[in-house]
């Protein structure tokens, strides 16, 4: 989990309060089909099957502080990449520039797969956005929900 789902929020990371707040926002709601380890290592396998660092840099989008893309440009690479329409959530830096924060994608009940979102919700993003570098190749993290 330290590898492969860490907490990016600056100005200091507290795993483990981030992965709590995951399992209360969004593996409580898989509660009867996974308990806590079995809903992280889902996520981690539906995370590991889907490279999204990968699927953006064949679209020519790449962690690069400082330029920004169209909105429309990162979800259609991601589209094409995954076959689903991804949720994009952003925040601002100190700037006041919006960044790529998260990317929501929606796994089937027994978290095995990927599908569509039942429910398309507004993301938050104008219409260019950043995609920061992160300091260290780790991967962008997706937050899996299960349907």
């Amino acid at each position: 989990m330290q590898v492969s789902w860490p907490s990016l929020s600056c100005p200091s990371s507290n795993n483990t309060k981030f992965w709590s707040h995951e399992w209360e926002k969004h593996g409580t709601c898989a509660e009867s089909a996974f308990d806590q380890h079995k809903y992280f290592e889902a996520a981690l396998n539906l995370k590991d099957s889907v490279d999204l660092l990968q699927v953006l840099k064949n679209a020519g989008i790449e962690p690069v502080d400082g330029k920004l893309y169209s909105l429309d440009s990162i979800k259609e690479a991601i589209q094409k990449g995954v076959g689903f329409v991804p949720r994009l959530i952003c925040n601002k830096d100190l700037s006041k520039t919006s960044q790529l924060k998260e990317v929501y994608l929606c796994a089937d009940k027994n978290a095995s797969t990927l599908i569509e979102c039942p429910v398309t919700r507004g993301g938050n993003c104008p219409s260019k956005i950043e995609f920061p570098s992160f300091g260290s190749p780790t991967p962008a993290g997706a937050l899996i929900s299960s349907s």
